[in-house]
């Protein structure tokens, strides 16, 4: 069964079955295309497949007369960088962000680093469904640079934030388990936690793409990292996914927080320092927003998708926000979420701090999140489904800025399609995990009636 995905989060598909060379060049001459020929930087994740379909894209450009900017393997926040810093017509990103390994996409990047919204996405789509590629004759072709020091540009900006102290960090000297999943991480977390003199142990650090784990950084798949914190006995673990724009961390006693800490930890510092208005998605924990308050900010919510976190952020001038899969946005370094900034930020508070990472979660707000997956089939409509819910929840308190949300006090759960996979998902947060797992199992058991 063929799977193409293709939606605000870009395009995604199996490697063999959706995803072929053919189709990768076509995306790449509508994308030259609508970016009029001007110079475009493209990077990608690591990912076996990931070979095969730069060449392909590369190809594409060139075709249609763009000057490609090759990052070769690099972090997808590093490619949003240098999109905005090299005034390009826009970016690529060859990555399946946390996806299995026999999945890969493209993640199409506008002139100033943002992804593409859905306005300038469907000019992309029309382009490439009518066959509008402006081709250019051989004398007029493309060409390729490659640009290899990215990765470093990309530190030395993290570096110079005014509320990031590398001297501060430096002096305490952290031990640092970091697991890079053989993927873009490998390029970049190493050279950071050297360049903040942290003595790292690094776990999964060759780029080959050949996932030693499942990608995404959720706490069942990261037992290893857990018990290498224990064994070396260093003062944190930080993971990523394959294309190192969401960042999980493991506490001093090897256990794992939950990528929605990692936006309540570095909030915590950052928030100390700069308040203005913080904006994170309608499926983000109620964590951020409770602390944002007790900094006197206001926290605005929104759909689903980094796009729409991004521009909503630019409109009200948010200092700070992100999205609750461990993706950390701070607008002063650029808009898109990056696990590099967020690494620094952690290490930041904990050199500030006598707290321990394990002691600095425990006096946050405290909340359970579950999360559960419900796989379609090709007939089922994820709307009509919904529908279905939201008429038998009609008397209820429900939230409907994305999918389906039900709220009951403090607890909440949400069904809503997935962006990137032919999925349902439904998640649930309440102060106690049982009472997390009752209101996601109600709404589970409701969403399984919908879908027969």
């Amino acid at each position: 069964m063929s799977r193409l995905m293709i939606s605000v989060s870009g395009i995604r598909g199996i490697v063999g079955d959706g995803l072929s060379p053919e189709l990768v060049t076509q995306f790449a001459q509508a994308f030259g295309t609508y970016c009029d020929g001007r110079p475009v930087v493209i990077g990608w994740d690591a990912r076996v497949s990931g070979e095969m379909v730069h060449k392909a894209f590369v190809a594409g450009l060139i075709a249609v007369g763009c000057e490609v900017i090759d990052l070769g393997i690099a972090a997808t926040p590093t490619v949003q960088m240098m999109t905005e810093e090299l005034d390009c017509g826009g970016g690529i990103i060859i990555t399946a962000s946390h996806n299995p390994i026999m999945w890969n996409g493209i993640k199409m990047l506008a002139a100033d680093g943002l992804f593409l919204d859905a306005e300038q996405g469907a000019k992309v789509l029309k382009i490439r469904d009518e066959k509008q590629f402006v081709f250019k004759a051989w004398d007029q072709l493309g060409s390729v640079k490659s640009l290899a020091d990215a990765s470093a540009k990309h530190i030395e900006k993290v570096l110079s934030l005014p509320y990031i102290n590398p001297m501060q960090i430096r002096a305490r000297k952290f031990k640092v388990v970091a697991d890079c999943i053989n993927g873009a991480g490998c390029v970049i977390i190493p050279k950071l936690l050297e360049e903040l003199g942290c003595e790292s142990i690094v776990l999964n650090g060759e780029p080959t793409g050949r996932f030693a784990r499942a990608p995404e950084p959720l706490p069942e798949n990261l037992t290893t990292v857990c018990r290498a914190v224990e064994q070396h006995g260093a003062d944190l673990g930080i993971v990523v996914d394959p294309d190192s724009d969401r960042l999980a961390l493991i506490s001093e006693k090897g256990e794992p927080l939950g990528e929605e800490y990692t936006l309540g930890i570095t909030g915590d510092y950052f928030l100390k320092h700069l308040q203005g208005k913080v904006v994170v998605n309608v499926s983000t924990s109620q964590l951020l927003p409770d602390l944002a308050r007790e900094y006197g900010c206001e926290c605005d919510r929104t759909r689903v998708g980094e796009i729409n976190v991004t521009k909503h952020m630019r409109e009200v001038g948010a200092v700070f926000g992100g999205e609750g899969n461990g993706g950390i946005i701070v607008p002063g370094l650029h808009l898109g979420r990056d696990a590099i900034i967020g690494a620094a930020l952690v290490l930041q508070h904990l050199s500030s701090t006598s707290e321990k990472l394990g002691e600095i979660k425990a006096r946050l707000p405290q909340y359970e999140m579950v999360k559960i997956k419900i796989n379609l089939k090709d007939e089922q409509n994820p709307q009509a489904i919904l529908e279905s819910i939201e008429n038998k929840l009609k008397n209820e308190t429900l939230d409907l800025t994305d999918g389906l949300k039900l709220i009951r006090g403090k607890s909440w759960v949400q069904v809503r399609a997935s962006n990137t996979e032919p999925i349902l998902r439904v998640m649930a947060e309440a102060p106690t995990r049982a009472a997390a797992e009752e209101i996601a199992a109600e709404l589970k058991s409701l969403t399984m009636e919908a879908a027969m």
